[in-house]
């Protein structure tokens, strides 16, 4: 057995850092952290970023060869080698302004102007870093305004009972020319924050309108056009609103057999319990973390650290509760957190710097601690730790190696003394403020 410590330690300027760990001659039973390999948990779809309009056209404003760095330093195996993304249908608040590929009523074209000229770049050019399929979904934020009750895209509004198979082929068709262009779109939401009536694009959607939606318009006009391997996700927001909306999406049994997933964000706090509790109620449903980011409206004074650990603690409290996919936001943004059409800031991990080149901030740094170690097809493995003051997961990946994540974020030194079922595999300090990732090679 050999183990290797790699981590990240943002008050020493310490990132990634590898060091071979030497086997304990005894385990300090104490400081335990107990890994079970023998008791299977979820199995792990990848890491990924969200690809807007702001991200694209944030990359176009790379210096020529700082596009390629940053395309490898999201894509790239010795970045944070993700294989997931996300994109919007039509505008988001991360976009330079509203659009529709269809703008009136009497439109009969399907226009991917803006997509084409932000989107799929950046999307080519990560595509180009990764030797396997950037495994998208797609989320709309609004219907065409003409489709809607407010007749605007933007405060909310309903999708008119009138345009529900309209809106379906229109979703589809996004579907259709991504794939067209060569992208693996693997599934899509029915609505960004269906009960958010934002300042920016928005649409107001009841947990049964989304079940009847995806039963009776989505997945017939996916089926029909071929795209019976795209999978269907509800919610697409808070954690402390998923069980509720999820008990009325599936409140008929042909809504529940149409829908695939579960999809939420974190900006109600961790609510890591209901992720859990729907694990277990519904073990057929896929549960998705599709969006965070730290917000400047509530977050800006947190500092890099602070900034870091809000990632790594969302991410190892939502896999320890069945989370199959990570997906964070903007992968790039300006130096002021943008652009955004409605002025709604916010971080990413990436960031421009002012002169045509990018920085990468602390949480892009951390992220990097799980996303490079848990690979697409790794299962959770059970585990427990000694003190609640330090975080555990772990995975083990197909090539048979364990990938164990923790993160001290208290202000004082922590023992570890790694246990892998009776066996001891490493024993380690971690410092305050640090995430360590250890990896076990059993043969």
């Amino acid at each position: 057995m050999k183990a290797t410590q790699i981590l990240t330690d943002l008050t020493q300027g310490i990132h990634w850092q590898e060091t071979p760990l030497a086997a304990p001659e005894a385990a300090d039973l104490m400081h335990a952290v107990c890994l079970y390999p023998q008791h299977k948990k979820q199995t792990f779809a990848g890491f990924g970023g969200a690809f807007t309009e702001a991200a694209g056209y944030n990359w176009g404003k790379l210096d020529g060869p700082h596009r390629k760095a940053f395309a490898a330093a999201c894509y790239g195996p010795t970045g944070l080698n993700y294989t997931l993304g996300r994109t919007h249908m039509g505008s988001c608040d991360f976009a330079l302004g509203n659009y529709a590929a269809v703008e009136t009523p009497e439109d009969t074209g399907f226009s991917m102007e803006r997509d084409e000229a932000y989107l799929l770049p950046l999307l080519r050019a990560a595509q180009a870093e990764t030797a396997t399929p950037i495994g998208l979904l797609l989320s709309p934020w609004s219907p065409p305004a003409f489709m809607k009750t407010n007749g605007e895209m933007n405060h909310g509004g309903k999708l008119l009972p009138e345009y529900r198979a309209a809106w379906a082929d229109l979703i589809v068709g996004y579907v259709g020319r991504y794939r067209a262009a060569g992208f693996d779109v693997r599934q899509l939401t029915v609505q960004n924050e269906p009960e958010a009536v934002q300042t920016w694009d928005s649409c107001i959607w009841s947990a049964e309108e989304e079940g009847a939606f995806a039963a009776e318009y989505l997945r017939p006009a996916l089926d029909k056009a071929g795209f019976a391997d795209v999978k269907i996700l509800i919610w697409d927001h808070n954690k402390e609103a998923l069980l509720r909306r999820a008990t009325g999406s599936f409140a008929k049994p042909e809504w529940r057999a149409a829908i695939d997933g579960i999809a939420f964000h974190w900006y109600s706090g961790d609510h890591f319990e209901a992720v859990a509790l729907a694990t277990e109620l519904w073990p057929e449903k896929k549960l998705c973390f599709t969006e965070g980011c730290v917000e400047y409206s509530r977050f800006a004074d947190r500092g890099e650290v602070g900034k870091a650990e809000m990632y790594a603690h969302d991410i190892l409290g939502d896999l320890n509760a069945g989370t199959v996919e990570f997906l964070d936001w903007n992968l790039l943004l300006d130096e002021a957190g943008g652009p955004n059409h409605v002025g709604n800031f916010c971080a990413a991990p990436l960031m421009l710097d002012g002169k045509g080149e990018f920085i990468k901030q602390g949480t892009y740094w951390y992220i990097g601690q799980f996303s490079r170690y848990i690979r697409p097809g790794a299962v959770r493995i059970a585990s427990s730790c000694w003190a609640a003051e330090l975080e555990v997961t772990a995975f083990e990946n197909t090539d048979g190696s364990i990938a164990a994540v923790l993160l001290n974020r208290s202000e004082k030194p922590l023992p570890a003394s790694l246990m892998l079922g009776e066996e001891a595999a490493a024993t380690l300090e971690v410092a305050p403020h640090t995430i360590v990732t250890i990896q076990i090679n059993c043969g």
